[in-house]
């Protein structure tokens, strides 16, 4: 996989994801600011590495995969700089997922969490509004604080 393929990749992601927010929400001017590619096999997830160390620098390991800051990419739904390349996991059939900043996220969470389709995650350091839809081979998450936010990306 070159650069190109990596990053054409997460184009497509986002896009799918933008599709699955907008079909299920009004936030049609949030911004992407967080993109996961979901690996399905030990030798895509390697694959996947090499590249995504050609766009930009490691800024977290965690358990399920590393971080990365890369330079800006412009994809449908603005500006992204922060990807994860997940190890695989049964769990997660799907390419991938995205995040997206909303201005308000309490009126969000009151509209949309009681709907089908939306899952409230909590974590230590944010909470996030997860959104499936079967009909999408990706995820589309809400999280508050975002990640850019919690590392102190501008």
């Amino acid at each position: 996989m070159t650069t190109n393929d990596l990053q054409r990749k997460i184009q497509r992601i986002v896009k799918e994801a933008k599709k699955l927010k907008d079909k299920h929400t009004d936030q049609y001017d949030a911004l992407v600011n967080y993109v996961c590619i979901f690996c399905q096999s030990d030798k895509e997830f390697e694959e996947h590495l090499k590249p995504a160390k050609k766009l930009g620098k490691t800024i977290k390991q965690t358990s399920t995969g590393p971080l990365f800051q890369i330079e800006p990419l412009e994809t449908v739904a603005g500006k992204v700089q922060l990807l994860k390349i997940r190890k695989p996991d049964p769990t997660r059939p799907q390419r991938g997922d995205a995040d997206f900043t909303i201005k308000d996220y309490q009126s969000f969470k009151e509209k949309y969490l009681k709907l089908p389709k939306f899952n409230l995650i909590v974590r230590p350091e944010f909470k996030m509004i997860e959104l499936r839809d079967p009909n999408f081979n990706v995820l589309t998450y809400f999280s508050h604080p975002t990640l850019e936010k919690l590392l102190t990306i501008k």
